[in-house]
């Protein structure tokens, strides 16, 4: 595969990440703790999309390839994994008086029992959407870039939830008191703000981020009960990239580290003997490399203050 490429792709995988590392770190910098049942939630998205567009269906056109229908069903999706999550946190986070390192533990049972659930209601082997497979976009094909109009629609998608996001949290009073209590929980408590209903904001909005990054995951790969879980520890480098906390760092962070995982390939040009089944350890040492030069990760100064 050429540079560009492999580069074409980067970009593509990079908008999954970005959106599975903003809801991750926005989760952390609310609720206090890394929830590491966030890969399953990401899984919980695109199965549930994967309900809805058998019911849905295709309707008349498509957009960018895709039936009209996908995106109606990834709005199911992403309602899915965030009622999935706010009922998690309500019965199980919240009705355990444990420190962060307990809810971390707990939320690595909610892992195991969210994948449970989908392996009993689905199997184990892997499935696909119900939509055909598209050759690469031709204007593009002419500069070496092999991607169809699907990875168009997810890096699109991506960038206008990423958009949306960004609105809320600098030009809404929702978003002003989330950054309020992502900096001093306790100052905003007495300063009137409704911390309670600013968490379960959060987690609406941080699931529901992680249940879009699944179902555009199975849009870019397939889907099985393992796909959010396999991409969990690539989720938390980029979060820890780009500076535990920071939301902004989530998505550099986020994109840097996709681009890594599928440019790997090329060290196999310069002598360098690993190939793509290496990409997530490459991925990794860039990380640690980067760490060491500013531990506090590359948006730092935001992550620090704690703030999103």
């Amino acid at each position: 595969m050429s540079v560009i490429e492999l580069a074409a792709n980067g970009v593509v995988y990079s908008s999954i990440i970005v959106l599975a590392s903003i809801g991750l770190s926005l989760i952390y910098s609310i609720a206090g703790f890394a929830n590491f049942a966030h890969g399953d939630t990401m899984t919980v998205g695109a199965y549930a999309t994967l309900v809805a567009f058998g019911l849905i269906g295709g309707v008349g056109f498509t957009i960018l390839g895709v039936p009209l229908g996908f995106f109606a069903a990834v709005g199911v999706g992403i309602a899915a994994a965030a009622v999935v999550a706010v009922v998690t946190q309500r019965m199980v986070y919240d009705a355990l008086d444990v420190g962060s390192i307990g809810l971390l533990i707990t939320s690595i049972g909610i892992a195991f029992i969210y994948r449970a659930l989908i392996q009993m209601g689905f199997g184990a082997d892997t499935v696909r959407y119900d939509i055909p497979s598209l050759r690469p976009i031709e204007s593009l094909q002419q500069y070496g870039v092999l991607i169809t109009a699907h990875d168009l629609a997810t890096v699109l998608s991506a960038a206008l939830l990423v958009t949306g996001l960004h609105v809320l949290l600098q030009h809404t009073d929702l978003g002003r008191k989330m950054r309020a209590m992502a900096d001093n929980p306790d100052l905003a408590r007495v300063s009137g703000i409704r911390t309670y209903r600013v968490k379960l904001w959060s987690w609406v909005i941080g699931a529901g981020l992680a249940g879009a990054g699944g179902a555009f995951l199975g849009l870019f790969n397939q889907l099985s009960p393992r796909m959010g879980f396999n991409l969990l520890l690539v989720v938390f480098a980029a979060v820890i990239l780009g500076g535990i906390g920071s939301v902004y760092g989530a998505v550099l962070g986020g994109f840097l580290i996709g681009m890594i995982v599928e440019m790997t390939p090329l060290l196999s040009r310069v002598g360098v003997p690993i190939g793509i089944e290496y990409a997530e350890a490459v991925a990794f040492l860039i990380m640690v490399a980067i760490l060491l030069v500013r531990p506090t990760g590359i948006a730092g100064d935001t992550a620090e203050g704690g703030g999103v």
